[in-house]
């Protein structure tokens, strides 16, 4: 018997005063049984960084031709595509050719720094993408806040970010290991 996914209802208040983006979103998100709780968090933090009456999750870990999460036009064209974890070179290339932007999110501390040491040379070339490490504190501060149902607020300020879920608040440490140099 397969396992199904669990339902979690977000309900996500984004604050972004460097994009005067401010709106509140009322997700479902999915979390795939071997999805952690800390990935499952990651991709809330994504969505909250890059938050947009058009972004959408994907499909979910199952589903190799989709991102995490992506924001398309009116005509269907991607304009913006953000993948989680340490996708192969090759993915990452086919995601830049696909869409205006691509936005990789890494987090596994020590073992995403080892995969962007094997990479970055091959990837610099791409003027589209942009790769951050968020740091292993963070996200394990993050997964305490994983529930089946959860409010969040997200403040983003001056390249400082703050997530709270009324019980506690964590600074998200961000380190931009390389930044697009064009955008969509």
């Amino acid at each position: 018997m397969a396992l199904k996914a669990t339902i979690h209802r977000v309900q996500l208040q984004v604050a972004d005063m460097d994009r005067h983006y401010y709106a509140d979103h009322a997700l479902t998100v999915a979390q795939h049984p071997s999805e952690t709780d800390e990935r499952m968090m990651v991709r809330l933090l994504a969505f909250a960084l890059n938050a947009d009456e058009a972004l959408a999750f994907g499909r979910g870990v199952s589903t190799d031709d989709e991102p995490d999460l992506w924001r398309k036009d009116l005509t269907g064209e991607i304009e913006q595509w953000i993948q989680l974890g340490q996708p192969d070179g090759k993915s990452i290339r086919r995601a830049c050719g696909r869409a205006g932007e691509v936005v990789l999110y890494t987090y596994s501390g020590h073992g995403a720094e080892l995969w962007w040491n094997a990479l970055a040379g091959k990837l610099s070339i791409l003027d589209n993408l942009t790769v951050v490490a968020i740091a292993p504190e963070t996200v394990q501060t993050l997964s305490g806040m994983a529930a089946k149902t959860i409010t969040l607020s997200a403040t983003l300020q001056d390249d400082t970010v703050w997530l709270a879920d009324g019980e506690q608040a964590v600074e998200v440490t961000l380190e931009v290991l390389k930044a697009a140099t064009r955008q969509a």
